[in-house]
């Protein structure tokens, strides 16, 4: 049995939360969540500062507190994780081919700004963390997802310093989030309402899909179970991307918007045909519930009410598929604030 309203309820109870990277798309979605429970206060630590204004504005919440800061900088996020109970931590680079041509950049947010984050933590005896991943550290080709393993990695290491005397640390798992910035059906969208081409790389290409209510009830769970070292994986539907630009046109066609040509441009460098959620060595270690997946700690047995099981695999091309119905149903339901 999964956990329960009234449980989270209890949990979030007076709890003094940081949401790192807390003005993007998800990061404003966990916030907006946490405020509906009765939490001491909600801190925003970001370096956008519109953003942070509009956020202000837009909730005007008395337990909302904003704080300007980049994790880069180790000062501005340990002075951040003083008197904190839970850290949500999703800032980071996410776009693959910014990651690909910035990689140094990228390793001073994900990786090198990972480590302020745990540091920080653990000085502020915060109790747990939980960290925002990707299905593209599994067998990562780019550098987005080679850095962001390298921040479950530290995350995961992070319960085993010898310092560590009371933080628990855990990460979520995504696939690609509907409606997030940066997605290729906001892209689509935005390219026939402008009468443009539509680009797409590759039609026969796999992606796992979640809406952003899904991911942030996936972080909310996460936070509930952490005791320390666990990966939390959604269990997901995927999309063939011919599929789902289908489903894009039809969305857009009901709103009055016809797509003009379609533009093959091929797989961009960094770019999988399919993509993977879990490692070849953590099919052993995985335990489930009718909603998620956790991969435990190795060695590790009993997880809650979580039954262990044995995953063949579990990647884009060969899990359940949405079909085009279900899609078109989904993005009316997901993009209800987006006109194309």
């Amino acid at each position: 049995m999964t956990v329960a309203t009234q449980e989270l309820s209890q949990f979030f109870k007076d709890k003094r939360i940081l949401v790192t990277g807390g003005t993007g798309s998800i990061g404003t979605s966990l916030v907006s969540a946490l405020l509906d429970y009765d939490v001491k206060h909600v801190t925003v630590f970001s370096k956008d500062d519109s953003k942070q204004y509009l956020m202000r504005r837009k909730y005007g919440a008395a337990n909302l507190n904003f704080i300007l800061g980049d994790i880069r900088d180790s000062k501005s996020i340990i002075d951040a994780c003083r008197n904190i109970d839970l850290v949500f931590h999703a800032a980071a680079l996410k776009q693959i081919p910014v990651c690909e041509e910035n990689p140094l950049e990228a390793i001073k947010t994900n990786v090198i700004g990972v480590n302020n984050l745990i540091r920080a933590c653990i000085a502020g005896e915060v109790e747990k963390v939980v960290n925002i991943s990707t299905d593209k550290v599994v067998n990562p080709i780019n550098i987005m997802g080679i850095t962001k393993l390298l921040t479950e990695k530290l995350i995961a290491q992070a319960n085993y310093l010898p310092h560590n005397k009371k933080t628990a640390f855990c990460s979520v798992r995504f696939g690609n989030v509907i409606n997030t910035r940066g997605s290729v059906i906001l892209l689509w969208m935005d390219q026939i309402r402008k009468g443009k081409n539509i680009t797409v790389t590759e039609p026969k290409m796999t992606r796992f899909l979640m809406t952003i209510p899904e991911a942030v009830n996936l972080i909310l769970k996460a936070s509930y179970y952490c005791l320390g070292g666990e990966v939390f994986i959604l269990k997901m539907n995927s999309i063939r991307m011919e599929n789902l630009l289908n489903a894009v046109i039809a969305h857009c066609d009901r709103l009055g918007h016809k797509a003009f040509e379609i533009e093959i441009i091929g797989i961009r460098p960094g770019e999988k045909m399919s993509e993977e959620l879990i490692f070849e060595y953590e099919k052993r270690i995985i335990w489930e519930d009718e909603e998620l997946y956790v991969i435990l700690p190795s060695g590790e047995e009993g997880f809650y009410h979580f039954k262990h099981t044995v995953l063949q695999e579990y990647n884009s091309e060969k899990a359940s598929k949405f079909s085009e119905k279900e899609m078109i149903n989904l993005l009316a339901y997901a993009i209800k604030d987006w006109s194309c």
